[in-house]
């Protein structure tokens, strides 16, 4: 997650070449987290004038249909008086206003949580939820009562990791300078143990994404499910098998960028291991549904309705 930056501070790409220069090659899951830290602590990235444009940004449906979930399993589990709003990365705030609102009308009524530490979204999302309390990480979450946890577009923003075969084994990618310019390189050592024992018969080259960040995370919470009850309703674009490739992506201002040019000022991401994360929560006794298709949920939920209502 984001700390906060100033004007004064230095530079996302500064930072990276200054570490990389100290200590050598550094791991590519570091350089994503620099890189995503400084940049959505600098700036708001929605909307038309920012670098992309997220669901609930287009359409208040969005977050109703989200807000309907919620308050159906709400429902479904005996309205208990005491619950827990929390999300994710709120961006804006706009979901959660738009969710809130859906949920106000069964009467469900839970105190506001956002995980975020950006300061500029912050401020954002204050206008919105002057009432919501703010968390720089998922570790002081309440513990009195069940949590409804929304993340849209946020595991996919998560530092990974990736590792390629060699004719000498599996190897993990480094980020490198070439002169001014940044390039992922393969690490001296070999790294079987990192990646488990199903890796063999992959032709050389194949690329496997890891991401420990999301894998701790997914534990987390999911320990904090079973022990208070709610759910965790992870909407992005990933894998529902493990898959092999490089899904690391850049996008600024609404176009596609190499990853390695001008880190802190795109928007670094890759898609999501569904597969792994789903088992982390089966590990915890926890029911999983889907990965479905977006288009498909909402329309499970009644999203062409209302759009004719309104």
């Amino acid at each position: 997650m984001p700390n906060g930056t100033t004007a004064d501070s230095p530079s996302a790409a500064h930072i990276i070449a200054d570490k990389i220069d100290r200590e050598g090659p550094i791991a590519l899951g570091d350089y994503m987290a620099i890189a995503n830290n400084h940049y959505y602590a600098s700036k708001d990235p929605l909307g038309e004038e920012g670098d992309f444009v997220t669901a609930p940004e287009i359409s208040q449906m969005f977050g109703e249909i989200v807000g309907i979930w919620l308050v159906d399993l709400w429902l479904r589990k005996g309205s208990p008086s005491r619950c827990h709003y929390i999300e994710l990365g709120p961006g804006r705030g706009t979901l959660a206003s738009d969710a809130l609102r859906s949920m106000a009308k069964f009467g469900c009524h839970p105190t506001v949580h956002f995980v975020e530490t950006s300061p500029v979204l912050k401020a954002k999302q204050a206008e919105l939820h002057p009432d919501a309390i703010w968390h720089d990480n998922i570790a002081d979450l309440p513990d009195d009562g069940p949590l409804l946890i929304v993340a849209n577009e946020f595991f996919d923003a998560l530092p990974i990791e990736q590792f390629v075969s060699t004719a000498n084994g599996w190897r993990r990618h480094l980020v490198a300078r070439d002169r001014s310019k940044f390039i992922a390189v393969p690490s001296e050592e070999t790294v079987e143990e990192r990646i488990g024992s199903t890796t063999s018969g992959f032709p050389e080259g194949t690329i496997l994404e890891r991401s420990p960040v999301s894998v701790e995370m997914t534990g987390s919470l999911s320990n904090c499910i079973a022990k208070q009850g709610g759910t965790l309703l992870i909407i992005d674009y990933g894998y529902a098998r493990p898959g092999t490739g490089s899904t690391l992506q850049a996008v600024k201002d609404h176009m596609p960028l190499s990853p390695f040019d001008s880190p802190g000022t795109s928007d670094l991401t890759a898609h999501v291991d569904f597969h792994t994360l789903a088992n982390i929560a089966r590990t915890r006794m926890l029911a999983v549904h889907g990965p479905a298709e977006q288009g498909q949920w909402l329309k499970s939920l009644g999203i062409d309705q209302r759009a004719e209502t309104l």
